[in-house]
């Protein structure tokens, strides 16, 4: 908020009112031997510029991944954030509004919504969206309990081992006191194994989830899997990444019945972790019992264009055994800037943004497995993030390495995988520059290697 500072009328009128002669008397409590008895030694005052250029270079002083070139990934990605979304987005009847109770005094809010949703249905090719969840992961379990309350017989849920690990947690959290069972298939090649994944499906089985591109970066044709879950009569949940959807085909194209995803690539920062935006669209059948609220256009009296909560299965605005859930919130100002990234992008900015993405990552593999220290985990398709094999095996010296020249160059893999501790997953957004991409390439093939550590 801009300081808006007291004219001395101001400052009189104040004193007046409370019957106090001077500032100075406020502070009459306060010993003498306490308050401050010389001037403070504040320097002359200088130019906006001046001031701006001694207040960079202090915080310059500072390290982290905000000054840092940025390779992480593994589900949250620095991406481009036009300013224009942040110009919009902290207007004051955007940024002080809370959850639409009542429709009739929050037009402008319930719009928004139905933009946002208009805009990840295409996305994703589902019939409906919500508006909206935590993040990613709870958006998982939403999608997946929801998918079980349509086939109440069924007790089984199958996920493949390439699905994002921490999302894997959160469903087993969640599930562990229910009567519900969560498979996992090995996927060994980094792809779902068609054979592996077909031997787990059974009439018992509601629900799978499968994630487009996985964890590991990953591209795959995943219509076998969904047709295979479908045929016994299983419930498809896709996690999909919204940036490649410019790129890729929509989940709803290769099977999906409920998408799920993360939404902080679409014009939210990173800012240490969260709050996110979780996304969550589905085809009509499941509507009923989709979490949340969802709003929709419709006609005044009068004729004009106006828009109502549709559906709201939130506790707070029904009773609670007729809730679907408690864990949507108001990430109304995540949606909001999502749906501002994605009008501004449009589908041939996101289509440009995925590209720029494939092209620069496809670069640095090529850079990094041109020598003989490093080799691609999985064969097969890959989009943003892959991950690479350091045969030396010193993945933490590796990246400390790259810290020490001001690069996060990725997540060491053995944190989820014990099989792949000599594996390195990063990410490569439009952001990153060719020297950028140089540089990291350099600072790994040159980063002693661990025989030279470890007689060092």
């Amino acid at each position: 908020m801009a300081y808006l500072f007291n004219t001395d009328e101001d400052v009189r009128q104040m004193l007046d009112t409370i019957g106090a002669a001077s500032i100075d008397e406020l502070f009459a409590a306060i010993p003498r031997s306490m308050q401050m008895a010389e001037p403070l030694a504040i320097p002359p005052a200088m130019s906006e510029l001046e001031l701006t250029q001694q207040v960079q270079a202090l915080a310059g002083k500072n390290r982290g991944v905000t000054q840092d070139v940025c390779f992480l990934g593994g589900g949250a990605y620095d991406h481009f954030i036009p300013a224009v979304v942040d110009h919009l987005a902290s207007r004051g009847e955007y940024y002080t509004s809370y959850t639409p109770y009542q429709p009739e005094v929050s037009q402008g809010n319930l719009q928004v919504m139905f933009e946002y949703e208009t805009l990840i249905c295409q996305l994703t090719g589902m019939d409906v969206s919500n508006a909206s969840l935590y993040d990613g992961a709870s958006a998982t379990i939403e999608a997946v309990l929801l998918a079980l309350a349509s086939r109440p017989k069924c007790k089984r849920v199958v996920v493949p081992e390439n699905l994002h690990p921490e999302y894997r947690q959160v469903l087993e959290t969640y599930l562990q006191w229910t009567d519900f069972e969560l498979t996992t298939v090995a996927c060994p090649s980094g792809g779902v194994p068609l054979d592996a994944w077909q031997a787990e499906l059974d009439e018992t089985v509601g629900c799978v989830v499968l994630s487009q591109p996985n964890f590991f970066g990953v591209v795959e044709d995943l219509g076998p899997a969904a047709e295979a879950a479908k045929q016994h009569g299983a419930v498809v949940v896709a996690v999909a990444d919204m940036i490649s959807l410019g790129l890729l085909a929509s989940p709803g194209q290769w099977g999906a019945d409920i998408v799920v995803g993360e939404g902080q690539a679409l014009g939210n920062p990173l800012q240490y972790g969260g709050p996110y935006l979780g996304i969550m669209a589905c085809r009509s059948e499941f509507v009923r019992r989709m979490p949340g609220r969802i709003a929709g256009q419709t006609e005044d009296r009068h004729g004009n264009r106006c828009w109502v909560l549709t559906l709201q299965t939130r506790e707070q605005h029904i009773r609670r055994e007729k809730a679907t859930s408690n864990i949507c919130t108001n990430q109304g100002l995540f949606a909001l800037r999502a749906a501002i990234y994605l009008a501004l992008q449009g589908p041939q900015g996101m289509r440009e943004t995925a590209e720029h993405c494939a092209w620069k990552a496809q670069y640095l593999m090529d850079r990094l497995t041109s020598h003989d220290r490093f080799e691609l985990a999985f064969s097969g398709s890959s989009w943003r993030e892959f991950a690479i094999r350091d045969k030396a095996g010193a993945v933490p010296e590796l990246l400390h390495e790259a810290r020490q020249h001001g690069l996060q160059a990725g997540l060491e893999l053995g944190t989820w995988y014990p099989s792949l501790q000599d594996c390195v997953l990063i990410a490569v957004t439009e952001k990153r520059t060719r020297a950028e991409l140089d540089r990291l390439a350099d600072v790994f093939i040159h980063a002693p290697q661990a025989k030279e550590l470890a007689n060092a």
